[in-house]
């Protein structure tokens, strides 16, 4: 009989999963090898396991086992898309290294998505092999990962006959519970002058000069928002700037410089954007404009739940006594159920110092024990009476 919660499965796993890059590329969701990787690699896993799943529209798999309508509904929600393989040596070549905590799986993705994917699957494994569940465990493998928007969890939601009563979201999170996040809305600001030779720049109008002095005006802008000591200040970031035209000896015409705004509980996207953008100016002889990018939801918890009671219970069958807390930084899925009233939080192994790092590793101590709690804590969602 498979043991599906075995070291030797869940590494067996791993290493097939990192072996089978999914990167992030300019495609986003469609990226034909994103796709791949869940039709192509992980899917047949699941047709091994005798497992009944189906794809949206985004190419999202979309896994559902027992009886709807029953009061307990657990959604798993999983990526397969990871950074792209950048400065890392061998980001595909799958290895098993020795650390000072352990052996640890080396690869790209195994601090975010794919170690996670592959303590679910054992998850996965164990439950159908065990048998009928009591009420419904859904599971989605979707499409993004580095994407930064909830466009492929939406798709997925908007296929669903049963609201969840709750969701993990399978992240690195150092195998802590991350209570909280922040959230996030992206937005483009667009300075515009007028093109000339470099060699006659008064002829001109430098966009560069006029994103200068923009970025002068809102790097000791006040946010207005109280910092919350769980989650620290609200911050506004330049992530990305870029001139146009491309051409030799050119004053620019055109500067775009993209924000990222991260969000406290109880901000909304729309309110932060506009206080940003409605009093900010820029005068003559340039011209001012905005584009509003993706955005995600921030996160919290309650601790006096139903659903974290069940988590406490998970991590104390798997011999892992109570469960470490945080509240972090980056975002992800978890603050789009919240916000439709779903508790949800983000769990998984990997450390999440190491995210898009030159360097990735995930202890497989860590593996082993998350497979366990996710497979306990489906146990306490879907399974109470067995």
């Amino acid at each position: 009989m498979t043991d599906y919660l075995s070291e030797q499965h869940l590494v067996d796993w791993l290493k097939t999963f990192i072996a089978y890059p999914s990167q992030q590329s300019d495609l986003h969701e469609s990226d034909p090898a994103v796709k791949s990787f869940i039709r192509d690699c992980a899917a047949p896993m699941l047709d091994a396991m005798k497992a009944t799943y189906r794809y949206d529209g985004m190419g999202n798999l979309i896994l559902e086992a027992g009886p709807k309508n029953t009061g307990r509904c657990l959604l798993f929600v999983a990526y397969a898309m990871t950074h792209p393989g950048a400065a890392m040596t061998d980001p595909f070549s799958p290895s098993i290294v020795d650390t000072p905590r352990g052996k640890a799986v080396r690869g790209r993705g195994v601090a975010e998505q794919k170690t996670a994917l592959a303590a679910l699957f054992g998850a996965i494994g164990q439950t159908l092999k065990d048998g009928k569940l009591e009420g419904r465990l859904i599971v989605a493998l979707t499409t993004a990962g580095e994407t930064g928007r909830h466009d492929a969890v939406e798709s997925v939601m908007a296929s669903l006959d049963e609201t969840p009563s709750a969701v993990v979201v399978c992240i690195g999170t150092d195998s802590s519970v991350a209570i909280g996040n922040k959230g996030r809305v992206d937005f483009d600001v667009i300075v515009e002058g007028k093109a000339s030779h470099s060699s006659t720049p008064w002829h001109g109008v430098n966009a560069i000069t006029g994103a200068q002095r923009i970025l002068q005006k809102l790097e000791p802008l006040d946010l207005g928002v109280p910092d919350p000591p769980a989650f620290g200040p609200a911050t506004l970031t330049p992530t990305a700037i870029d001139s146009s035209p491309k051409a030799t000896h050119t004053v620019p015409d055109r500067v775009r410089i993209r924000f990222d705004r991260r969000l406290l509980p109880g901000e909304t996207p729309e309110a932060a954007y506009e206080a940003i953008t409605k009093p900010l100016t820029l005068g003559k002889p340039w011209s001012l404009s905005f584009e509003r990018g993706p955005v995600m939801y921030p996160n919290e918890l309650s601790l006096d739940g139903v659903f974290f009671s069940q988590l406490r219970a998970a991590f104390a069958a798997a011999g892992l006594g109570e469960p470490k807390t945080f509240h972090c930084n980056f975002a992800l899925d978890a603050g789009y159920f919240s916000r439709r009233g779903i508790e949800a939080i983000m769990l998984g192994p990997g450390e999440v110092d190491q995210f898009h790092s030159s360097e990735e590793q995930a202890l497989i101590s860590d593996l082993v024990a998350m497979a366990n709690v996710y497979y306990q804590l489906i146990r306490q969602c879907v399974c109470p009476t067995r």
